[in-house]
């Protein structure tokens, strides 16, 4: 009976939750460029200034451009949606593009641990999307 349970749980967690359509694509924009520890916290109970944070990981400088304009491009090209703002651009560590209902985080791997959003946002319902080999 322990395997049933735990097949059952692996199951559960492999599942891909219910996100907008902007949301999810951005995940699969950063994803498409390697982005590395994809994760969304779902902030409707935790937040009032936005609805869902995707973080994600870049190995290095050109890499975090490279995942952050093709999240850009995506959302562009796909749904016509533009970020009101981006940050961070030229130091290539943090780079933030803010659609209002969602922000996206691509970070190096030394500036997410620095700042720890999933950390200061331990309350939100956290989606993993594990890293494709």
């Amino acid at each position: 009976m322990a395997k049933t349970g735990a097949t059952a749980t692996k199951t559960t967690k492999a599942r891909t939750p219910k996100l907008p359509k902007a949301v999810a694509g951005a995940v699969k924009a950063a994803r498409d460029k390697k982005a590395v520890d994809v994760v969304v916290l779902d902030l409707h109970n935790a937040a009032n200034f936005t609805d869902y944070f995707v973080i994600c990981t870049g190995q290095n400088a050109r890499q975090i451009h490279a995942i952050a304009d093709g999240v850009e491009e995506y959302l562009k090209r796909e749904l016509g949606e533009r970020p009101a703002v981006a940050e961070g651009v030229e130091k290539s560590e943090w780079i933030l593009l803010d659609y209002f209902n969602f922000v996206v985080h691509v970070f190096s791997r030394d500036c997410r641990a620095f700042y720890g959003l999933e950390r200061l946002w331990g309350n939100a319902e956290r989606h993993e999307f594990p890293d494709e080999n």
